[in-house]
């Protein structure tokens, strides 16, 4: 069960309680499936500015009032 993993990061768990999938948002954000789910389960990742940007447009798609560091340790 992907949900209860304690270890979901602050992105993970953005997705989770806004109930769409890593799959809905890496076709709707462009962004490679593989790297949505690093984003959602590994608490060190860092995206590239390039990426960063395009998690921005999508998650501002959602929530206008987030910010990268919301999510990342900047």
């Amino acid at each position: 069960m992907w949900w209860k993993n304690p270890k979901r990061s602050k992105f993970g768990k953005f997705l989770d309680r806004e109930g769409i999938t890593q799959n809905e948002f890496a076709d709707k954000s462009k962004i490679s499936k593989r790297t949505i789910s690093t984003l959602c389960n590994d608490c060190t990742y860092e995206p590239s500015p390039k990426t960063l940007k395009k998690i921005m447009l999508g998650v501002r798609k959602i929530d206008k009032s987030k910010q990268p560091n919301d999510f990342f340790d900047m």
